[in-house]
């Protein structure tokens, strides 16, 4: 059922992408396949990371591993700030995503190698190319629509779609090579370690961004930058030399930030991620300029994202350790790997995203502004953890139904769809001249500060305790509701900073 609703899914965006500027289509799969090597790597990490040694895996306590995935997943979000600095003066949006693809490809298949060095080393490819990759194609889809073309933040919908189609096989695809006993038992019968299965699931992620690349190649020569690069002349001046520090610089504090706040006595860092941002409002909103007064908008949307993507993101942490311990992982008699549950947000994404680009059409300009969609996407985000409260209190009798999980991602998904394509959209229409790629990349690192949160939470993780997981639940629905209320109440102000205006 689910296969047929998919294949009418794909009809339709077929449909839908003739409607759109050509080069989207070529985006839309360069994208998919780079998500389909994301997502079928994060599927696995952290329940790599937790396996013990003599199941393949690096035997890390949960802490530890939580500390790693939230570090890591952060990295690949920050570095899209100097990623996006980088195209926007120096290579420009296209060359950027060729040169990041590439690198991502390479730390796929180190990670496809079983060692700790190359586990790292892997890690650190994914992030420097994503950081390259992720907010310059984003950049380019921005170039494809004009300032006030209502047509923008459904084509960022549609763009989404593919994201989602690549996350939706990806872990169906790496679970199976990682987890599953029948592979496992092919391995063992060409004389393979069976033990080594993960890094099968790794090399398959690798395949997907080569693919990614090629798909970009074809397509890159009828796409247009959104800022050329800066000449020669320019780029040896003292102005851009001063910018590239200060990104470096800013880059460099922040990660340094974010690991001693992981440090014992200096957790109260966290709050940094906070006060950043709202130093920067109220900076930017006392300002003249009309372009300081849009980064001010553009650290509102900040905040609401990186609330949103630390509970978010729990699906790589705590929602994943609860598949694999807390949840039965079967239907119908026949098991299936806990990774799997990694699809289930993608596969809504699929089947929902064409409607909610329907809408937006349909509305056109009586859509609701995008601070409205985003308290409202912020609003299912927590009824989602709230449905998950019963679901850990039924854990301490033993492994509960499948359909919990299934539920909330289903709330996840149409809080996402509120939220982060209209984000990317916003972000190329607010941003100010010759600065696109430098607030992708701030949207990013909302991304990036969400990511590190929800591993330092998944990080507290216990099967042991239901209780706990319930008071966990609550607290992250609750400060979800506080952001959602937020958004409602300074709409009217964001849609303001957003023109340039007092």
């Amino acid at each position: 059922m689910i296969a047929s609703a998919a294949v009418l899914r794909l009809r339709g965006l077929r449909l839908g992408l003739q409607s759109h500027p050509p080069g989207l289509a070529g985006l839309y799969f360069t994208e998919l396949w780079e998500r389909f090597s994301y997502y079928g790597m994060r599927a696995l990490l952290t329940l790599f990371m937790v396996a013990p040694a003599a199941a393949g895996g690096l035997g890390f306590k949960t802490a530890t591993a939580g500390s790693i995935y939230g570090t890591y997943t952060m990295a690949v979000y920050l570095l899209a700030v100097p990623g996006g600095f980088i195209a926007d003066r120096i290579l420009g949006a296209k060359r950027s995503v060729l040169i990041g693809g590439t690198a991502i490809a390479a730390g796929h298949y180190a990670l496809a190698v079983p060692s700790l060095a190359t586990f790292y080393a892997g890690l650190a490819l994914i992030a420097l190319g994503t950081g390259l990759f992720k907010p310059n194609i984003s950049a380019l889809v921005g170039a494809l629509y004009g300032r006030d073309d209502v047509r923008r933040d459904a084509g960022f919908s549609l763009f989404y779609m593919g994201i989602n189609i690549g996350a939706f096989f990806a872990p169906l695809v790496t679970g199976f090579l990682a987890q599953s006993a029948l592979f496992k038992g092919w391995l063992a019968t060409a004389g393979f370690d069976p033990a080594n299965s993960w890094h099968w699931g790794f090399g398959a992620a690798g395949i997907g961004m080569t693919i990614s690349m090629l798909f970009f190649a074809r397509n890159a020569a009828g796409l247009k930058d959104p800022d050329p690069p800066l000449p020669a002349q320019s780029r040896q001046s003292a102005t851009f030399t001063r910018d590239g520090l200060m990104v470096a610089i800013g880059t460099l504090a922040l990660l340094a930030l974010a690991l001693l706040s992981d440090v014992e006595g200096f957790t109260w860092l966290r709050w940094m991620y906070l006060i950043l941002p709202l130093t920067a409002i109220f900076y930017g909103s006392a300002q003249q300029s009309p372009d300081a007064r849009r980064l001010a908008a553009v650290g509102i949307y900040f905040i609401a994202a990186m609330i949103f993507w630390a509970v978010f993101e729990q699906a790589g942490t705590t929602l994943s350790l609860f598949a694999d311990t807390l949840t039965e992982n079967q239907v119908l008699g026949l098991s299936f790997p806990s990774s799997w549950f990694q699809s289930a947000n993608p596969v809504f994404v699929i089947l929902l995203t064409p409607f909610v680009a329907a809408l937006w059409l349909r509305l056109g300009h009586r859509q609701p502004s995008s601070p409205i969609k985003f308290a409202l996407g912020l609003v299912f985000l927590a009824a989602g953890f709230l449905l998950m409260v019963p679901a850990a209190g039924f854990a301490s009798d033993g492994r509960v139904s499948p359909l919990w999980l299934i539920g909330l991602y289903l709330l996840f998904t149409v809080g996402e769809l509120m939220l982060s394509p209209v984000g990317l959209s916003t972000m190329t229409r607010i941003a100010p001249k010759r600065m696109t790629g430098f607030v992708l990349g701030l949207w990013f690192l909302a991304a990036a500060f969400g990511n590190k949160l929800a591993g330092d939470i998944g990080g507290a993780f216990t099967a042991s305790d239901p209780d706990m997981l319930v008071l966990s639940f609550l607290a992250q629905a609750a400060l979800v509701a506080v952001a959602a209320t937020f958004m409602f109440a300074v709409a009217p102000i964001v849609n303001r900073l957003a023109d340039g205006n007092n």
